[in-house]
């Protein structure tokens, strides 16, 4: 399968970094092609609903690194989503991937499996309920089967994830896809 994860974090060496590099190793062993786009260190540009990407010659008014993404998006068995949570939510450089999402809106329906991984310094599910909630209304409108989330809880810190079975657990989802 062709996998594509989109991580929203600036944090090279991050919670988030890691339990994608953990999904990642599972999902090579399980002989799967990934494709990693680092939202946070790309030039993206939040959509305006120009409609341009729905007219006459379908292009998005952008020319940013979406560009570089789209194909790999359209080709994508799996989308893997991953992100911190910093204010009950996705980080903003990943829902601005995600809203360009809208300009392959008719050719990214079905067929398709999602991933959320997230991780925050809170230690309730509440502050993750926002993205949770936004990811299956996505995945239910898109109809993509969700294949699996993980959400670290009290992961401020590396170290403070390291110490937690939540790298396994991101590592066993890439491996059973």
């Amino acid at each position: 399968m062709k996998v594509v994860i989109i991580t929203g974090s600036a944090h090279k060496n991050g919670t988030t970094a890691y339990l994608t590099e953990q999904f990642i190793k599972g999902a090579q062993e399980a002989g799967h092609e990934i494709f990693r786009f680092d939202a946070a260190f790309k030039d993206v540009h939040p959509c305006i609903a120009c409609e341009k990407c729905h007219g006459s010659s379908p292009v998005c008014t952008f020319k940013d690194d979406m560009r570089e993404l789209n194909p790999h998006l359209l080709e994508a068995d799996v989308i893997a989503l991953v992100s911190p949570i910093y204010y009950y939510d996705i980080n903003a450089q990943l829902k601005a991937v995600i809203d360009r999402f809208y300009a392959n809106d008719a050719l990214l329906h079905d067929n398709k499996k999602a991933v959320l991984m997230l991780t925050m310094a809170d230690d309730t599910m509440e502050s993750a309920d926002g993205a949770i909630a936004s990811f299956k209304g996505m995945t239910n409108f898109l109809g993509w089967d969700i294949a699996g989330t993980v959400v670290g809880v009290n992961c401020m810190t590396l170290d403070m994830l390291k110490k937690t079975n939540y790298p396994e657990q991101a590592y066993k989802l890439g491996k059973s896809l």
